[in-house]
């Protein structure tokens, strides 16, 4: 388990003052997003109770071509072009249309870090703080002192921290729960079960990354636990039940904006619901994010502009994120002796092809623009606006 970096002794100095911008949490869309703004001349500061990549929190897989647009290749761990489905009455093997990768976190994280020109400290953020005399800027409290900023990121996970009230709490809240475990040795096939041996709603999953593999539950419904049956599918599948991580994950899409706060990542429900996969979305909206807050340090927008702009394109996902929902509800409902022939029919190339491509596309890769193109570095492209503007073109005319 990771240990807090808390910083001790003479390294403990109090935090205070302002800056431009304030990211609360250090993991794929908060740093996605002071990437975005690098180069802009901000006084960018990130914050977050762990040093930057020591506390993993997913089994860590995205599309390969995720990692190509952001030139993290190196991170890669494994790649599928198969995605192996177990029911208790049948299995499938789908050929996708597209790759998928497992990869490293901690590398990955220190990779996105490169490509930043921000300050990171390690510190606990408690909530918001009284109000300072500078009316534009928003108080942060932390175990370290009050630090404030008119441009303030919650990138901190479900809890929400920086919303008005108390927040997010299981196990009322919309979450789902996993648990994994990350054995030695490492394995062929991507692969997913959905039995309820395992969960009643919900699915296991074992994640080949090299040298090991990571084996877990997740369960839709919260109070489901899902130690017991994670080590179940260890046990079944002959592997240790060594090095657990798990985790709470959002299932429903929340306010992008609230009180001057930007949300984005898991705070803001960026996590898909029916497959729990939360990094792509994390980086996609945390780009996006980052594109909004660099025009308004650039001037060519001011805060209130890019909170409507970020709340539009947030809110114009709803509706892919409320598909996925009620398909999450309807899965539990089937007949186990029907899921098994369903999944089986569901293996046409075909329709492999439409679903896994309309899937990719709720948080498409090329919303990155290609290092083959980028004629300069990454974060001084004077055409983000127009790449978010024709990202919010591309989803209305789905919509439509």
């Amino acid at each position: 388990m990771p240990v807090r970096a808390t910083k001790r002794g003479k390294d403990r100095t109090p935090l205070d003052g302002s800056h431009d911008v304030l990211i609360c949490g250090a993991s794929f869309a908060g740093l996605a997003i002071a990437r975005e703004l690098a180069g802009s001349g901000a006084e960018v500061m990130i914050v977050d109770r762990y040093e930057i990549g020591e506390r993993q929190t997913s089994a860590c897989g995205i599309p390969t071509e995720w990692l190509r647009r952001l030139d993290l290749m190196d991170c890669e761990r494994q790649r599928f072009d198969e995605l192996v489905m177990h029911t208790p009455h049948g299995d499938a093997r789908y050929r996708l249309p597209w790759t998928f990768s497992t990869f490293d976190y901690r590398e990955l994280c220190q990779l996105l870090w490169r490509d930043c020109d921000a300050t990171f400290e390690t510190a606990k953020v408690n909530g918001r703080a009284p109000a300072t005399n500078d009316g534009e800027a928003i108080a942060i409290d932390t175990d370290r002192g009050v630090i404030a900023a008119p441009l303030v990121v919650d990138a901190l996970g479900w809890r929400r921290m920086l919303a008005n009230g108390d927040g997010y709490q299981p196990p009322d809240a919309p979450l789902s729960r996993g648990l994994e475990v990350h054995p030695g040795g490492g394995a062929e096939d991507l692969e997913i079960w959905i039995d309820r041996r395992y969960v009643p709603a919900g699915y296991g999953w074992s994640f080949p990354a090299g040298e090991e593999t990571r084996i877990g539950v997740g369960s839709f419904d919260p109070r489901f636990h899902v130690r017991g049956t994670t080590e179940l599918l260890a046990e079944d599948l002959g592997r240790d039940r060594v090095r657990y991580q798990g985790n709470w994950i959002p299932h429903k899409l929340r306010r992008a904006t609230e009180g001057g706060v930007f949300f984005a990542g898991d705070s803001a429900g960026h996590c898909l619901p029916l497959t729990a996969e939360g990094i792509r979305t994390a980086l996609y909206f945390g780009i996006a994010l980052g594109r909004e807050l660099r025009a308004v340090v650039e001037g060519r927008q001011g805060r209130e502009q890019a909170a409507a702009a970020y709340a539009e394109f947030n809110d114009a996902h709803e509706w892919k994120f409320r598909w996925m929902l009620r398909v999450q509800r309807l899965i539990p409902r089937i007949p186990p002796r029907a899921l098994g022939p369903a999944i089986q029919a569901m293996g046409n190339k075909r329709f492999v092809d439409w679903i896994f491509r309309h899937y990719l596309a709720i948080a498409p890769p090329d919303f990155v623009p290609s290092a083959d193109h980028q004629e300069r570095p990454r974060h001084q492209q004077g055409d983000a606006e127009q790449a978010l503007g024709a990202e919010r073109d591309l989803v209305e005319a789905e919509q439509a």
